[in-house]
């Protein structure tokens, strides 16, 4: 006798669709409203100093964020990646030194980003194949000694002193030095990269990189290219962090030995895991703190103290958090949600929280 099949209920509306989740939240939209009302009403100061210098620190540290929290691997080569390309503009581009190519801005941004691009491949096809320590001490190792090559090397880098007036080109007959235009240039830089990310991380590369980060060998028992994974997301977080060079190169106006060593390096590293590293948001979180600190502790305390302040906020936030700033608020919102909303709704927030 044979068995007999349950009958699969009938849908008259026809087949059901699966919806996929737009990566647009209405976060998303009141942020992004903030951010453009924010230059109308802010002095010159606070465009330039606070708004397009944390967006350009935070577009650097998103970078060191997409590879420490999807692929598992923190770089200290991150800061090193950005110098690069900053480097690479005043090599090919104009500058007040006189040693630059005078390349064309159009020729100039491209081969800038790519070269920096190729040294973060490097970079990961070096350090790949270690892990923890191991991972940061080799990145770490790599900065210092480019650092050094730019300090001692004349012919290219032009030694201690580097490159100055360096300015972003005249396009549409706009100055792009001015703080309005500089910060759009910078807010659209940094949205770019961050939906960038955002959509790398669900994507099937993002998924299987994610995939990695959490059992390397049971991925490759499975037939995916454990390394070749790893370096392409280096070359990626290398175009974000290229990208955030050539701004940083004009918003300071000059690039120097100075600008890749170890205070700028770790800087990036403060910045990143203090804003958050699950989350893309979260570099940007933590540049915003990190650029008000520096900016407005000085009326306070000794300049001199400044890393003592840097150093205790860092701690506090590592202590009471795995996830920065952001995990902070998102306990908090629980927590004030919670009593209104009931268990189920914790249960929503994890589920949600864990996608």
């Amino acid at each position: 006798m044979s068995a007999v099949l349950p009958a699969r209920p009938v849908n008259d509306a026809g087949p059901v669709a699966i919806k996929r989740r737009s990566p647009v939240r209405p976060y998303h939209v009141i942020v992004a409203l903030l951010l453009l009302v924010f230059p109308f009403v802010a002095s010159d100061f606070w465009i330039v100093q606070i708004g397009a210098q944390s967006l350009i620190l935070g577009v650097i540290a998103l970078s060191l964020m997409f590879l420490a929290g999807y692929g598992g691997m923190v770089s200290l080569a991150q800061m090193t990646v950005a110098g690069v390309a900053a480097y690479m503009v005043a090599i090919f581009g104009v500058s007040t030194t006189g040693s630059g190519l005078s390349w064309p801005w159009w020729a100039v941004i491209p081969w800038a980003v790519a070269i920096a691009t190729v040294y973060a491949t490097f970079v990961g096809a070096l350090s790949v194949r270690t892990e923890g320590i191991y991972t940061i001490m080799i990145t770490l190792a790599i900065g210092m000694a480019t650092f050094y090559l730019a300090q001692q090397n004349y012919t290219v880098f032009n030694g201690f002193d580097g490159f100055k007036g360096l300015e972003p080109p005249h396009l549409f007959d706009v100055d792009w030095r001015d703080p309005l235009p500089f910060y759009f240039l910078s807010l659209a830089v940094a949205a770019v990269c961050y939906f960038f990310v955002l959509y790398v991380s669900r994507s099937t590369f993002g998924l299987s990189l994610q995939a990695i980060r959490d059992n390397a060998r049971r991925m490759r028992a499975l037939g995916y290219n454990v390394t070749l994974h790893r370096v392409v997301a280096y070359a990626l977080a290398g175009l974000i962090a290229a990208l955030g060079g050539v701004l940083s190169v004009w918003y300071n106006g000059r690039v120097s030995p100075g600008s890749i060593g170890i205070t700028p390096i770790i800087n990036i590293l403060i910045i990143a895991v203090m804003g958050g590293m699950l989350r893309p948001a979260g570099p940007f979180i933590g540049a915003i703190v990190f650029v008000l600190l520096q900016t407005f502790a000085i009326d306070f305390i000794d300049r001199e103290r400044f890393n003592t302040l840097i150093g205790t906020v860092f701690f506090l936030v590592v202590l009471f958090s795995t996830d920065g700033l952001l995990g902070l608020w998102e306990r908090l919102r629980v927590r004030l949600t919670a009593p209104r909303a009931g268990p189920a709704a914790e249960l929503r927030d994890g589920a949600e929280e864990q996608r």
